[in-house]
């Protein structure tokens, strides 16, 4: 961005044709420029979260993380061909088909690596000794909404159906499901994990578990009428619709007001958690890793004394549910 920035300015300033046809430029540079620094922008949110799922599915569902190894490595696999698939958003911008057809098939490609996550994931959960308390809530709700998100990126990466529904409602709701349906709950998911230990206050189970399900409501009640929409043919960025899409607007009208009760749910009783929650034992959840093995909230320096690993990573078939662990003083 930053150097797109630059070439404008210079563009602007010295007439250096970079941009405008009037100077021998070329106008979809900038857009080639712009695509190539926002879809990896997209990853960039969405991996983070990928990896607090990791943490929730293996700590609530008790198991060790099913195929650690290919959910690690798939990671690296959507950074890097995350940066190949730009042009799938340019399929109606005049570029050539077989252009469209390779980013077509790139785009196919970085799908394999979420899909793996996914199955893992699931895998995990499989025979597994899961508790419903809220994060795990939320990371059920993100693999359900990642899911309808990932299905409709691939179909949005084949020419002929994203000729059809560009810019239209259909990638609204796609980018929602990717951006605020995943990547919310992804946060909020391991804002209720990490808060006892961050805080050394306990929240309202009750209330936290509400706010969950509001949550989910209120996006798939917002988003996925959108979808609709765009199949219908209804464009983005217009303030005007005919009146056969007035149904569906208004349910995503209340969708957005029941999700925005959801998200002020957290707000309230996060917050009253800090003067009036149970105080938080060093390990609430029975997790797996170091942060668990101090106090809550941790010492100024984490630990008193270094601590000694005994074990793997996400050992939890080989014990039993972790005691609580008070490092320090």
């Amino acid at each position: 961005m930053a150097i797109a920035i630059l070439l404008v300015g210079a563009e602007r300033l010295f007439h250096i044709g970079v941009f405008d046809p009037k100077y021998g430029g070329d106008p979809l540079l900038f857009q080639h420029l712009f695509w190539f620094y926002s879809h990896p922008a997209v990853y960039i949110m969405i991996l983070p979260s990928m990896g607090v799922m990791s943490e929730l599915v293996t700590a609530f569902s008790r198991k060790r993380v099913f195929g650690y190894h290919f959910i690690a490595f798939s990671s690296l696999f959507i950074a890097v061909i995350g940066f190949l698939v730009w042009g799938h958003h340019m399929y109606i911008s005049g570029q050539s088909v077989v252009a469209g057809a390779i980013f077509s098939f790139l785009t196919m490609l970085v799908a394999i690596p979420s899909a793996v996550k996914v199955f893992n994931w699931t895998a995990t959960l499989y025979k597994g000794s899961i508790s419903l308390q809220t994060p795990m809530l939320y990371a059920l709700g993100f693999i359900g909404v990642f899911l309808i998100g990932g299905l409709t990126g691939v179909m949005l990466g084949t020419l002929g159906i994203d000729i059809h529904v560009h810019d239209t409602y259909f990638i609204v709701a796609h980018f929602h499901y990717v951006m605020v349906g995943s990547a919310i709950m992804g946060y909020l998911g391991g804002l209720h994990f990490w808060w006892p230990k961050i805080t050394g206050r306990m929240y309202n189970e009750f209330w936290s578990k509400i706010s969950a399900l509001v949550i989910f409501i209120g996006f798939n009640t917002t988003f996925f009428p959108q979808f609709i929409l765009g199949y219908l043919g209804m464009p983005r960025r217009y303030h005007m619709y005919p009146a056969e899409f007035q149904t569906w607007n208004v349910l995503s009208s209340a969708g957005a007001t029941i999700l925005g009760f959801g998200y002020l749910m957290p707000v309230v009783y996060l917050l009253w958690s800090l003067k009036f929650g149970a105080k938080a034992p060093a390990n609430p959840w029975g997790a797996k890793g170091l942060e668990w093995e101090t106090s809550s909230p941790p010492p100024v320096l984490n630990f008193h004394t270094p601590p000694i690993v005994t074990e793997e990573a996400y050992a939890y078939e080989t014990s039993t549910p972790a005691k609580e662990v008070t490092v320090g003083v």
